[in-house]
């Protein structure tokens, strides 16, 4: 034991005579390291990031709207519009053997509603109980719509965490009311907020029942369809048979809208199984290519410090000799370069590990998180933006407005 006290004290005292030396030599391991850590460690936040963005809106959620269709089948030339019904949802519940869920949604964003305190302009949707099934609502405080409000109709409301903010600012929410195209309906719960950074379209959506929306908030610019719905989500019942489960969906709508369901040109939706699955091939290949990166990078730096010790080795060619001649060993004399070795090994590994911890990824995905939003796939941009409220008291005025930088997810 003391025998190795000697050893690891003069290996101490060797690299303080090699300062310049044992500095280049740690330098190099410890940017090898930290580089090859942050690099794949900046790959998985961004898959991190892309992740919690997709939990965000649901598990394996699938959006279809209403589309343009052939006005005759084999025709390109004339398209007519076609929106989808009530009737729909029910054959894809009760036809579609792989869709586990689906719910059927109406939108409207000209809906203002208006407190006792502050006004605002977010999404107002109806959705039936069973939406929470499909995407994602967390509740904060209060309850979610349940089947009874459905049915009877009742005149109550859910609030985005936004929504709820802007219209009762420092106020409790839950049991109080708020006018929603002139008809008053009574706050029941509110949601925690969803996303982070100003990115607040989603946390403006206010939900009611969607019986209470279809008999007095019927979606605009569908004609005398009277049972017309803006969209309908669903997911598989498996993810590995969304392509399934798609197929089955776009069947039902083309048998009921009189169009060929092999013309992709006809659907419009947005699928956001295939889209992560995509999005994560991209980032698998960017994971290959940083970690490639940061290996390339530890391999210079290992020759560098290959030929470190080579040249150490060489400049010490005559305290090896003295040492021999006093009786030293083979065997000790390599044992004292290894634990040189070792120790600038240890130590200059451990800082880079300690320098790439202090940048855990965590930035990067909240900088390059891509935003998810359906306008992003939709064949055409049925919304130029979104009305942001501001705070503003009701007796003086409108609230004012700003468009939002993308359109928000329904």
């Amino acid at each position: 034991m003391r025998l190795l006290f000697e050893i690891f004290a003069q290996t101490l005292r060797t690299l303080w005579a090699h300062k310049l030396r044992s500095f280049l030599t740690m330098f190099g391991i410890a940017w090898g390291v930290g580089s090859l850590l942050l690099l794949v460690g900046l790959g998985e936040g961004f898959r991190s990031g892309n992740r919690k963005q997709f939990d965000e809106i649901g598990e394996n959620v699938l959006f279809i709207f209403g589309g343009r269709a052939p006005a005759l089948n084999g025709s390109f030339t004339s398209l007519r519009q076609y929106y989808l019904t009530y009737k729909d949802y029910q054959d894809i519940v009760a036809e579609c053997p792989d869709v586990g869920a689906a719910v059927p949604i109406i939108a409207r964003d000209d809906i203002r509603s208006v407190s006792d305190f502050f006004q605002s302009s977010g999404r107002l949707m109806g959705i039936p109980p069973d939406f929470n099934r499909v995407r994602y609502t967390p509740i904060a405080d209060g309850r979610w719509i349940d089947e009874m409000d459905n049915s009877q109709r009742r005149a109550v409301v859910v609030l985005g965490d936004e929504a709820r903010r802007v219209l009762f600012t420092g106020r409790p929410s839950v049991g109080s009311t708020i006018l929603l195209g002139g008809m008053r309906f009574q706050v029941i719960g509110t949601l925690k907020r969803i996303g982070h950074g100003d990115n607040n379209t989603m946390n403006l959506r206010i939900f009611i029942p969607f019986q209470t929306m279809a008999a007095n908030f019927r979606p605009l610019n569908v004609g005398e369809i009277d049972n017309a719905i803006s969209f309908i989500n669903y997911q598989p019942k498996v993810r590995e048979r969304n392509e399934i489960a798609k197929l089955e969906v776009h069947k039902i709508i083309a048998r009921n809208h009189g169009f060929d369901y092999r013309n992709p040109d006809s659907f419009d939706e947005w699928d956001t199984v295939r889209t992560s699955d995509q999005v994560g091939k991209i980032f698998d290949a960017m994971n290959m290519f940083l970690g490639s990166v940061g290996l390339v990078t530890l391999a210079l730096g290992a020759i560098g410090i290959i030929n470190i010790m080579l040249v150490a080795v060489a400049d010490r060619t005559h305290e090896i000799g003295l040492r021999k001649a006093l009786g030293a060993t083979k065997r000790s004399i390599m044992f004292q370069f290894f634990v040189e070795g070792a120790f600038l090994t240890l130590l200059s590994g451990g800082l880079g590990m300690g320098g790439s911890g202090g940048t855990d990824g965590g930035p990067f995905h909240l900088a390059f998180a891509p935003r998810m939003g359906y306008a992003q796939t939709r064949a055409r941009d049925r919304r130029a933006g979104h009305r942001i409220a501001r705070p503003g008291r009701c007796y003086r005025g409108p609230v004012s407005s700003a468009k939002s930088g993308h359109a928000a997810t329904g």
